[in-house]
């Protein structure tokens, strides 16, 4: 348990402190780990450029805050920001030696940066990107009955409830996620899916069908998320072998206890990101509160008051 305390104080605290047989690091060395893909660079470079260039053209247009608010400009930017933290910082580096660093990726992909470029409408800015011959062709074509139709079944609240569960509970499987330690292609097919079926997850539950009559049905499927995640969280905490026995052999060379590495990562899982999972439901909770007292108000006659500045 003494070493778990450390790896409570932060993952890079571990790799600084350990003076090993075989490797010695410093806070120096862990700075500078920054992985500079150039595929993950170039999807981060396209994607902020268009949607800044998208941004203005509807700015221009209408006014500035039409069609995509300044507070939701602003959410495209931190997830956008996180996106690079989680895949270009020490902390992708870290996440080839400590099982707990590549929790963190994860959850930083699925709960933090799904949900935050869900916010900023990206769709809208993406159509306002195109050259402006091109902008009423496409708008058409993605609004055509049968366009709609393929996605509201694929964003439909149930089914991305599932396909997020299966994702996260099939990548852990062992030979699965080891298979993505040992393998790029496969390790990039394994973001792919957890931070897609993530952002169709937060797109359903905040942009969906329903709209915001639809958030007290969206703070359900948040709990029941959190509850099943939690349930994996806690298997991982209390297991009393390894899983990833690659994740043990790599441990071992910095002279870290590999169980206690994996407690760590289910307490990940578990403890910050049910209380990201509580504050999105309550904050859900709270939108659809206010959408119910403003149809209310309607209904009655009566003047409503203003929308919340919530999704």
């Amino acid at each position: 348990m003494r070493r778990l305390s450390w790896l409570l104080l932060g993952v890079p605290c571990v790799a600084w402190a350990h003076g090993g047989e075989t490797h010695h690091l410093n806070a120096h060395d862990v700075l500078r780990w920054w992985t500079w893909d150039p595929l993950v660079l170039g999807m981060l470079a396209v994607s902020g450029v268009l949607y800044v260039r998208g941004l203005r053209a509807l700015w221009r247009h209408a006014a500035p805050g039409k069609g995509v608010r300044g507070w939701e400009a602003g959410m495209f930017a931190l997830g956008w920001v996180t996106l690079a933290v989680a895949l270009l910082s020490p902390l992708d580096r870290l996440s080839d030696i400590l099982f707990s660093a590549h929790m963190t990726q994860h959850e930083l992909l699925m709960l933090v940066a799904a949900p935050l470029l869900v916010l900023g409408r990206p769709h809208l800015t993406a159509l306002w990107a195109l050259p402006e011959a091109s902008r009423a062709p496409v708008a058409r074509a993605f609004q055509g009955p049968g366009a709609r139709k393929v996605w509201r079944g694929v964003t439909g609240p149930l089914v991305v409830l599932v396909l997020h569960a299966v994702a996260r509970w099939v990548w852990h499987v062992p030979a699965l996620f080891e298979a993505a330690l040992e393998n790029d292609a496969v390790h990039a097919v394994q973001h792919l899916c957890f931070f897609g079926t993530a952002a169709l997850f937060w797109w359903a539950l905040l942009r969906g069908r329903y709209g915001r009559a639809g958030y007290g049905v969206g703070v359900l499927f948040v709990f029941a998320t959190a509850a099943h995640t939690s349930v994996l969280g806690a298997l991982l905490t209390f297991a009393r072998s390894v899983w990833y026995p690659l994740y043990a052999r790599r441990a071992v060379e910095w002279g870290l206890g590999a169980l206690e590495d994996q407690q760590l990562a289910g307490l990940i899982m578990w403890v910050p990101s049910g209380a990201l999972f509580l504050g999105m439901g309550l904050a859900l909770f709270a939108a659809w509160l206010g959408e119910s007292e403003r149809r209310a108000d309607i209904a009655t006659g009566a003047s409503p008051a203003p929308r919340e500045t919530v999704p």
